[in-house]
C-alpha cells in the first residue's frame, strides 16, 4: 500500500468522525504540530486535541484538492477541511505534510490560516 492511500484513509476515518481509526494511522511517538498552534508528541496528547474537534462536529467533510507523494514516501494534500456545528459548514484551507514509519504516520504537520479559523469559528458558534 502506498503512503497516498494510506492518508487517504486517514482522512476516510476523519469525515467519518472514526477517531480509534484517526488514532491507529499514527505511530505512538507521532508528532503532530497544527500550525499555528502548539506542537503535540504521542497518542496521549493528541488524542484529546483531536476528540475535540470530532465531538464538536456533527459531521466532518476533508475535501482533498491535490496530494502528492515524492520518493521519500512524504505526503502533501492540499484540502479544505469542512466541520458542521451548530447547522452550519465550517470550511479550513489545510495544506498537510505527513511522514509515515513502518505504514504509520510518524510526523504530522498541517498549515492553515488563524486568522480565517477564528473568523469561522465565531460565524458558526455564534
Amino acid at each position: 500500500m502506498s503512503n497516498t492511500t494510506r492518508a487517504l484513509k486517514f482522512i476516510e476515518h476523519w469525515n467519518n468522525r472514526d477517531i480509534d481509526g484517526i488514532m491507529d494511522s499514527m505511530t505512538d511517538d507521532c508528532f503532530y504540530h497544527n500550525i499555528p498552534m502548539d506542537p503535540q508528541r504521542g497518542k496521549d496528547e493528541i488524542r484529546p486535541s483531536l476528540e475535540a474537534f470530532i465531538q464538536m462536529a456533527s459531521n466532518i467533510e476533508w475535501i482533498v484538492h491535490n496530494i502528492a507523494e515524492n520518493s521519500d514516501g512524504i505526503v502533501l494534500t492540499e484540502r479544505t477541511d469542512r466541520f458542521e456545528i451548530n447547522g452550519q459548514w465550517m470550511d479550513i484551507l489545510v495544506m498537510g505534510v505527513m511522514e509515515f514509519k513502518d505504514g504509520l504516520i510518524c510526523n504530522w504537520r498541517d498549515y492553515f490560516d488563524m486568522k480565517a479559523y477564528e473568523q469561522e469559528t465565531a460565524r458558526v458558534l455564534g
